[in-house]
């Protein structure tokens, strides 16, 4: 919801907001919201089509035509009240009590003496300030809803109130995003000493902490010790806001403890192989910028449980297809035939894990082994799918919504794990920033999950020319 000073206002909504977001009609609380008709057009023209926006379309026009239900052309000039229907009811925290109102009548501020043009956010423009003039003086704000810039500087240029829609947004600050791991001080040995009892199982070694510290930690949130490399360790268990039961991770630096080959390079990547490796965790999500080892260590560990612990039938790898720069336009063949061009990721980390000794014949043979048990799947076609028992790698899940990241994870069946890579400092995804993305809002909604685990990847280890360039450019 948007914050005002203000204790009654009047929304006007771009047709970008509902397009993004359709419960966004029921996401201002007690303020009213103003639909030009000119929103109305631009949503029926989207309407066609397979894509998100046009789903999105489709919703917006059938909780329209649900809040209009039996109303009379009076009640539609007053503004009908609005409440969340029955299956959108559940999550708001507060039930809206403004009204909807149409535009129902030319308002006659004509805005193309500074504006030229007759495009669409001039009409919302000039919408916008007839009500402004109608509503002074000493009557509610006007203020335009639009994730358009550009829109929002025009509004601005004419004197008209202006907001980004926020109500997607999962934190104030991407710094403020949860890291999933916490660097204990120098003394905590000396302040917990009498807190803390340790024992073996299983060739494991487990710490039970009691004391004031523990109660910011998450399940399956990695802690090290500041000024100790030795010392790695993952919390289990919360048992009451000042217990915790802690495990020491495996070290996956040494060779013995490869994973396919690969070893960690350093402490962050040693926590997440220790997260990917570990059955008990369904949903891994790893944020890193480019050359981090998000993928290889991701399909590492894909490989090293389907091939060799057969924990998992299959990997199946997929990605948002969002181009970076201009469109290549249609891909002729079969859905992995058309994804095979944007998994250049998959297909450059597969060349480093099947590096063989047997010369020629023995990569030829292990890369026929390992793509006959690797898929590749696209987004599109996730809908009404259950995945069982499968190792599912997201890549580049920063350019995914809120929404379509739940429609990806709620298709996993008994026995499969989703792993989500991506850095949200490259988003491209038209309206998502850092503090919208699908990624973002997984993350922090899952770092309560005692199955699920989060590690953001901080060093570049691809080569020292794309580490210096990571930092410098």
């Amino acid at each position: 919801m948007i914050k005002r000073d203000s204790d009654h206002c009047l929304f006007v909504l771009d047709t970008n907001v509902l397009m993004h977001d359709p419960t966004a009609l029921f996401r201002f609380k007690e303020h009213d919201i103003y639909l030009p008709m000119i929103v109305l057009e631009e949503l029926d023209a989207g309407k066609k089509g397979l894509s998100e926006v046009a789903r999105n379309v489709r919703q917006v026009s059938r909780f329209l035509d649900q809040l209009m239900c039996d109303a009379d052309r009076d009640e539609i000039e007053a503004g009908l009240p609005i409440h969340p229907l029955s299956e959108y009811g559940r999550g708001f925290t507060e039930a809206p009590t403004g009204r909807l109102i149409f535009q129902t009548e030319q308002l006659g501020s004509d805005v193309t003496s500074v504006l030229p043009g007759t495009s669409a956010d001039n009409d919302i423009l000039g919408t916008a300030l007839g009500l402004q003039r109608r509503e002074q003086p000493g009557g509610r704000s006007v203020v335009i809803v639009s994730k358009d810039i550009n829109l929002r500087i025009k509004a601005a240029v004419l004197g008209i109130p202006a907001e980004d829609y926020s109500n997607d947004q999962v934190l104030d600050d991407a710094d403020l995003l949860y890291t999933g791991m916490a660097t204990l001080p120098e003394d905590f040995w000396g302040h917990n000493a009498k807190e803390v009892d340790a024992w073996k199982e299983e060739g494991r070694t487990f710490y039970r902490i009691s004391g004031p510290d523990v109660s910011d930690w998450y399940v399956n949130e990695c802690l090290s010790l500041e000024g100790d490399d030795s010392f790695e360790a993952v919390v289990r268990e919360k048992r009451s806001p000042s217990e915790a039961i802690i495990e020491l991770t495996e070290d996956y630096r040494v060779h013995r403890n490869n994973v396919w080959g690969i070893t960690a390079r350093n402490r962050e990547q040693n926590f997440a192989l220790n997260m990917l490796m570990d059955p008990d965790l369904d949903f891994v999500t790893l944020l890193g910028t480019a050359g981090t080892g998000k993928t290889l260590l991701a399909l590492a560990a894909g490989l090293a449980q389907v091939l060799d612990r057969a924990h998992y039938r299959e990997i199946i790898m997929t990605r948002v297809t969002v181009p970076v720069g201009e469109d290549i336009g249609f891909l002729p063949g079969t859905e992995e035939e058309k994804m095979t061009p944007w998994m250049g990721a998959l297909m450059d980390n597969l060349e480093v894990l099947t590096q063989t000794e047997g010369g020629d014949w023995g990569r030829a043979a292990t890369n026929d082994l390992v793509r006959n048990r690797i898929r590749i799947s696209s987004l599109n076609y996730m809908r009404g799918r259950t995945f069982l028992h499968k190792y599912i790698i997201l890549d580049e899940a920063q350019n995914l919504t809120a929404k379509q990241m739940k429609t990806l994870i709620t298709r996993a069946g008994p026995g499969t794990k989703i792993v989500c890579l991506g850095n949200i400092a490259q988003i491209d995804t038209p309206y998502l920033t850092e503090t919208t993305s699908g990624l973002t809002y997984v993350v922090d909604r899952f770092k309560d999950w005692e199955h699920s685990g989060h590690i953001t990847l901080l060093r570049g280890e691809r080569s020292r020319l794309a580490d210096f360039a990571s930092g410098a450019l």
